[in-house]
């Protein structure tokens, strides 16, 4: 996908569906999701979530194509009433954000999402909410607020006036609800903890989210992944807080439980203004390249063993 213009609009999509075990089902959406000629950037999958995260970005028209396409996929093959994984969900394709990346504006990404939304709830029958920018009502701006109760207190409260689809019936199949919305640029970030004890992560993660008075634009949950403590992070603003300032957050909740850090976990892609120390690189792929020794740093501070040149989001974006 070439494009030789400057002025075509280009956004990016993070698709989270509720599958992370059944590698034929994961295929499907990442080939359903590229079908239209929308570029899948990253893929990234974990058994014990039981979920999947594709990271998606082109011009409008395909990359909501692309969506409608793999959101089909999770609705005819993905069974919430079956799925057990240790972070929340409401439906099948759980959560389409959109995201502006060139030439697009939040809300431009939110009124795309509402036509994204009502194209689900009316082709494919399941019930859709919005969320972020593109959410009818205050109430609903929060996605974790939009999800509480997970799947099984949707079917539950289905047909209270509060919990009414946007679009789609007022009624919970097998897929559950999606909700699809428009957001800034997000870091989904995991720290794993030396130690097995569950409630040491959910107690760091009370002390750092933003809501309990901890750190700024920062949402976490305490799981157990694979009999490892889990602090799970999403930064919605990394200018207000950045991964290392969570890492050391994190670090130093740690240690009053007397617990170490072991490592970090990059779910997705991220912006190359996040990295500690790192030079953003050019976009269009001028100017200064990534230093392999200036990443290296960055992912050392960020306990990330990993981290190479194409999870970041300028990088790329190269492809495009």
């Amino acid at each position: 996908m070439n494009h030789s213009s400057d002025d075509i609009p280009i956004i990016e999509a993070v698709p989270n569906f509720s599958e992370g075990r059944r590698t034929d089902v994961i295929d499907e959406l990442a080939t359903a999701v590229q079908r239209s000629g929308a570029r899948l950037l990253d893929r990234t999958s974990d058994a014990d979530h039981n979920r999947t995260v594709l990271t998606v970005a082109g011009p409008p028209e395909p990359v909501l194509q692309g969506l409608f396409n793999a959101v089909g996929v999770a609705v005819a093959r993905i069974d919430v009433r079956r799925h057990r994984g240790v972070h929340p969900r409401l439906g099948a394709a759980d959560v389409v954000p959109l995201v502006p990346i060139r030439n697009t504006q939040l809300a431009d990404c939110a009124l795309l999402a509402r036509q994204l939304g009502r194209r689900i709830g009316d082709e494919l029958d399941v019930p859709v909410y919005l969320y972020g920018e593109a959410a009818t009502g205050r109430e609903r701006r929060n996605l974790a607020d939009v999800r509480r109760g997970e799947y099984e207190a949707l079917v539950r409260d289905i047909h209270d006036p509060r919990r009414t689809p946007d679009f789609g019936p007022a009624k919970v199949g097998p897929a559950g609800a999606v909700i699809v919305g428009a957001r800034p640029i997000l870091i989904a970030f995991n720290v794993f903890l030396r130690t097995a004890d569950v409630a040491v992560a959910r107690a760091i993660a009370r002390r750092i989210r933003e809501r309990d008075g901890g750190l700024t634009a920062v949402r976490a949950l305490g799981l157990l992944v694979d009999g490892q403590a889990q602090v799970s992070m999403n930064l919605v603003d990394y200018g207000a807080t950045s991964p290392h300032a969570a890492v050391e957050a994190v670090r130093r909740q740690g240690a009053l439980h007397g617990v170490a850090l072991d490592r970090s976990e990059l779910i997705g892609l991220i912006p190359a203004g996040a990295l500690p120390g790192l030079v953003k690189p050019d976009t269009e792929g001028e100017g200064e390249s990534l230093s392999a020794s200036a990443l290296a740093a960055a992912a050392k501070k960020l306990l990330l063993p990993d981290l190479s040149p194409d999870r970041v989001l300028e990088v790329a974006l190269r492809q495009l």
